[in-house]
C-alpha cells in the first residue's frame, strides 16, 4: 500500500517511544509536525552513542532536509524553546526558520502558568492531579478563556504583547492573591521585555504554519504528524480528571496542525510491550511490587520530561484496542520488546471485571476504572537477549508469539518492533509503510 501522510500516536499513557519511531519514519517526509501538548512531553531519540532529549522541538530535527512544524494546537513555551534550540546547536545541530517553523496562531506558556500550577497542584494536596508543573493546564484554560491568552505572534508586537501582559497581570495578580493567599505581584514590564527578546531570537520562526502544511499537501509532499503524552491522557477521552489538557489522539490533527480531516494519512499506534504511567490516575494493571520494580528498572521508567519513576504493569490490551479504535489505528509499533527478556511468566490484561461482573468495554470514567479487576491470561517468556534481532524470526518463539498475540487481541497488525533505544533497533514487521526508513 502506498501511504503518503503518517500520524504517530501513543495508545498508553505516554512514554511508548513516539520519538524513536517519528524520527526513524521521518527520514522520508518532508514535514514533521507537533500538534498537540506542550513541554510536558519528552520523546528521547538516540542515534548512536548520542542520546537527545526533546520536549517542544520535533523529533525530525535530527534529519537532514526535514522541515519540523510547532503547531497551533501545541502550549508553546518560548523559555523551553530557546533553551532546547541553543543545546542542540551546541551538540552541532543546525537549526534556523528554514528547519523549524513556530504557529504564529500557538499559544504562550507565560510564568503565571506555571505558577499558576504549582500553586494549585499544592492546594489540591492529595487530591492533586500530578502535573508535570510546566503551566500547560492552565494555558489551555486561557486559552478557552480567551481575553487572557498570548500567541506566538504576539512576541513580534512590542504595543500588542505590553498591553496583553499589563492587562492579564492585574487579573492574575487579583486571582492569585484570592485563591491561594499569593501576594508577590507579576512585574508586567519585566515579562514583556523578557518574551520580546524571545520574540526577536525566535522571530523569524514564527510563521503561518497551517498555510505552509496545506500548500504542502496541495504540492503531495509527505508529512510526519508527531503526537505528544498518550491516548489514554487525551483530555475527553482519557481516565478523566486525571489527563493532560488537550487532544492527543489521531482526531487532534486537524486542529492541532490546521490540516484538513485526510490528511492524518496512516496512523501508526505506538504501544510499549508492557506499561507504564507518571502521576496519579487509574492504572488497572498496575504492579506495586518487585515485578513493577523490576520492569521500571531494566526499561529505566524514568520521566524525560520530569524524571519521576513510572508506575510499571503488565500489557493491557482492553484499553490499548479502545485507544487504537478512537484514532482508526491501522497499524502498531510495539517499542521495548527487549526489556521483557528475562522474564519467566508474561501477562496480559485481556477483560476488566467490577464486582465479578465483566465490563466489556473500557469506561474512561476514572471511578469506575479504579474499581476494575483485571482478568489476565499468561504466557511463557524468554531469556535471550534479543537486542540483536534483525528480522522477525530472529526472535525467539516466545517473543514472536506474544508479538502475534498482542496483534490478535488489539485487531491490528504490529508493524514494527523495537528491540532497543538505537535508530538501528526497529524490526520492520508487518508494516504497510514501504520505504519509510524504518531500522535505518
Amino acid at each position: 500500500m502506498s501511504v503518503q501522510n503518517i500520524t504517530i500516536i501513543g495508545l498508553q499513557w505516554g512514554d511508548e517511544g513516539k520519538g524513536k519511531i517519528v524520527d526513524a519514519l521521518s527520514g522520508d517526509c518532508r514535514y514533521v509536525v507537533r500538534f498537540c501538548g506542550g513541554a510536558n512531553a519528552g520523546h528521547t531519540v538516540i542515534v548512536g552513542t548520542e542520546k537527545y532529549a526533546l520536549h517542544l522541538i520535533p523529533s525530525g530535527i535530527l534529519r537532514s532536509g526535514v522541515r519540523n512544524v510547532i503547531g497551533n494546537g501545541v502550549a508553546f513555551d518560548p523559555e523551553v524553546a530557546d533553551e532546547e534550540i541553543k543545546g542542540l546547536r551546541s551538540r552541532g545541530v543546525e537549526i534556523g526558520d528554514e528547519n523549524l517553523a513556530i504557529s504564529a496562531a500557538s499559544n504562550v506558556v507565560m510564568p503565571w502558568h506555571k505558577l499558576a500550577d504549582r500553586l494549585n497542584e499544592a492546594k489540591l494536596g492529595a487530591g492533586k492531579i500530578g502535573t508535570t508543573a510546566r503551566g500547560i493546564g492552565p494555558l489551555y484554560s486561557d486559552k478557552a478563556t480567551r481575553t487572557l491568552a498570548v500567541r506566538a505572534g504576539d512576541l513580534l508586537d512590542t504595543d500588542v504583547l505590553a498591553e496583553k501582559v499589563a492587562r492579564i497581570a492585574e487579573v492574575k495578580n487579583t486571582v492569585f492573591s484570592a485563591l491561594y493567599g499569593h501576594t508577590e505581584p507579576i512585574d508586567a514590564e519585566a515579562v514583556t521585555g523578557k518574551y520580546l527578546d524571545y520574540g526577536k531570537r525566535l522571530g523569524g520562526m514564527i510563521t503561518d504554519t497551517g498555510a505552509v502544511l496545506r500548500r504542502a499537501i496541495e504540492a503531495g509532499e509527505r508529512i510526519c504528524f508527531e503526537g505528544g503524552q498518550g491516548s489514554m491522557l487525551d483530555i475527553d477521552h482519557g481516565t478523566f480528571p486525571f489527563v493532560t489538557s488537550s487532544s492527543v489522539t489521531a482526531c487532534g490533527v486537524p486542529s492541532g496542525a490546521g490540516v484538513p480531516p485526510k490528511a492524518v494519512g496512516c496512523v501508526v499506534g505506538i504501544v510499549k510491550a508492557y506499561t507504564s504511567r507518571v502521576g496519579a490516575g487509574p492504572f488497572p494493571t498496575e504492579q506495586d511490587n518487585e515485578i513493577g520494580d523490576c520492569l521500571r528498572e531494566q526499561g529505566h521508567e524514568y520521566g524525560t520530561t520530569t524524571g519521576r519513576p513510572r508506575r510499571c504493569g503488565w500489557f493491557d490490551a482492553v484499553a490499548v484496542r479502545y485507544a487504537a479504535d478512537l484514532s482508526g489505528v491501522d497499524e502498531l509499533a510495539l517499542m521495548l520488546l527487549d526489556v521483557l527478556s528475562g522474564f519467566e511468566r508474561l501477562r496480559i490484561c485481556t477483560g476488566y471485571r467490577v464486582n465479578g461482573v465483566d465490563l466489556g468495554v473500557f469506561d474512561s470514567v476514572a471511578a469506575v476504572m479504579d474499581r476494575v479487576e483485571c482478568v489476565y491470561e499468561d504466557m511463557p517468556g524468554w531469556e535471550e537477549d534479543i537486542t540483536s534481532a534483525k528480522k522477525f524470526s530472529d526472535l525467539p518463539a516466545n517473543a514472536r508469539a506474544y508479538v502475534e498475540r498482542i496483534s490478535a487481541l488489539v485487531g491490528r497488525d504490529v508493524g514494527l518492533i523495537s528491540v532497543g533505544p538505537e535508530r538501528g533497533q526497529t524490526i520492520p514487521h508487518e508494516t504497510q509503510l514501504k520505504g519509510t526508513g524504518a531500522g535505518n
